[in-house]
């Protein structure tokens, strides 16, 4: 039956991300677990348009997992919500295969769109602790997103995204799975601005030293 191997699969999926789940009665009581069999029939009624017993299944895992997933919204398989508190993931929100996000991430609207008001999530995609992809844009297959980022564009396939504003600081020319992202070891990009700034105000001390040399000179000149 088709809700028996999804369950088996949301099983294996927690399994394999979490080293500290050891067994599969333990899963059971995970956030995520929970919060995805709750998603799974409330799409259903959503669908049907029943919305009401819709969202009353989704407040109600809201409450005992906090994650927060509108009922309306698209989500692939393997989907792995780590921890997951806080997590909110909007009505119009699309999310490919193999997708994780950790507690605190928000896939969201701006309030200035209409429709289509949240983000499209490809496959394979990481969105770190306490990032918020906010709009109506795509973030590519494979992609990357660091802790605490904020991210209001686009982001091409294969790309590793940090900041706020988010900021592509790494992309992959040809786009495939990544490894699990490196939260240790990202770029920082105002570090790299702030050098650069350092680099040319260096060479613009050292031409100004220049001029002002070659002034004294030319006064010298004129004096003898």
């Amino acid at each position: 039956m088709k809700w028996l191997e999804e369950i088996k699969e949301e099983i294996e999926v927690i399994k394999e991300r979490d080293p500290a789940i050891h067994s599969d009665l333990e899963v059971l009581l995970y956030p995520s677990y929970q919060a995805l069999r709750a998603y799974r029939r409330a799409h259903k009624h959503y669908l049907k348009g029943h919305y009401f017993r819709a969202r009353f299944i989704s407040q109600r895992a809201r409450h005992k997992t906090g994650i927060e997933i509108h009922p309306g919204a698209t989500i692939g398989k393997r989907l792995f919500i780590d921890h997951g508190a806080g997590v909110i993931i909007g009505e119009t929100t699309e999310i490919g295969d193999d997708v994780t996000l950790y507690q605190g991430v928000t896939l969201g609207g701006t309030g200035k769109e209409q429709g289509k008001r949240h983000p499209t999530i490809g496959n394979n995609v990481m969105i770190s602790t306490g990032a918020k992809v906010l709009g109506s844009f795509k973030i590519g297959d494979n992609s990357k997103i660091g802790a605490g980022s904020v991210v209001l564009e686009e982001v091409p396939p294969g790309s590793t995204v940090i900041g706020v504003p988010g900021r592509i600081v790494r992309r992959l020319v040809d786009s495939h799975p990544q490894d699990t992202l490196d939260h240790i070891r990202l770029p920082d990009p105002v570090k790299e601005d702030i050098t650069c700034l350092k680099r040319a105000n260096a060479e613009l001390t050292n031409r100004l030293i220049e001029v002002e040399q070659q002034l004294r000179e030319l006064k010298k000149k004129e004096q003898e």
